[in-house]
């Protein structure tokens, strides 16, 4: 088993009329675990190429956690932590990102922001490569996340869990 008749990679090849060993990937073949059939889960994109109004996953505590700390990773060095825009490469002569906090990118689809994550957008390079999709969406969770703390009231907050927050701050001096 050990000396076995075998093409070396890049080896040519009589057997074949190309000459070569290594034979061309057949036209359809999908890899195990590669076929990506949900375009909305894997490219953030409806059937009519438009950015998904809806997050194809459900936004949990977890995927909240999760996002977090792969924006704060990889987000936050430009758009620093709140999501203005101002991070540490910013401060240090990078061209400034558009805040998340204006309404133009507040009232952007979630799809949006996925594609401007996969494939970039102005100076930000894509980051499909180094972020998984999982971890795409969670970071698009984060974003929304983040902009709702900029623009949520307590009159935004559920009476039963107001009620809740207002006697956990009574006494606190302002």
């Amino acid at each position: 088993m050990h000396d076995q008749p075998r093409y070396e990679p890049f080896e040519s090849s009589s057997l074949f009329a190309d000459g070569r060993a290594a034979r061309p990937i057949p036209q359809g073949t999908v890899a195990r675990g590669q076929l990506r059939a949900d375009p909305a889960y894997y490219q953030g994109k409806s059937a009519t190429g438009e950015p998904v109004e809806v997050f194809p996953v459900e936004i949990t505590r977890d995927l909240l956690e999760r996002g977090r700390e792969r924006y704060d990773i990889y987000c936050s060095p430009c758009h620093d932590r709140t999501g203005s825009g101002t991070g540490m490469i910013v401060r240090r002569g990078y061209p400034q990102p558009t805040s998340f906090h204006i309404d133009r990118l507040r009232e952007a689809p979630p799809g949006y922001f996925f594609n401007a994550i996969s494939s970039g957008f102005g100076v930000m390079p894509g980051y499909a490569v180094q972020v998984p999709v999982a971890d795409r969406w969670a970071i698009v969770a984060y974003v929304r996340a983040l902009q709702a703390s900029q623009y949520t009231s307590i009159d935004d907050v559920d009476p039963v869990k107001r009620r809740l927050l207002e006697a956990d701050t009574e006494g606190v001096d302002e």
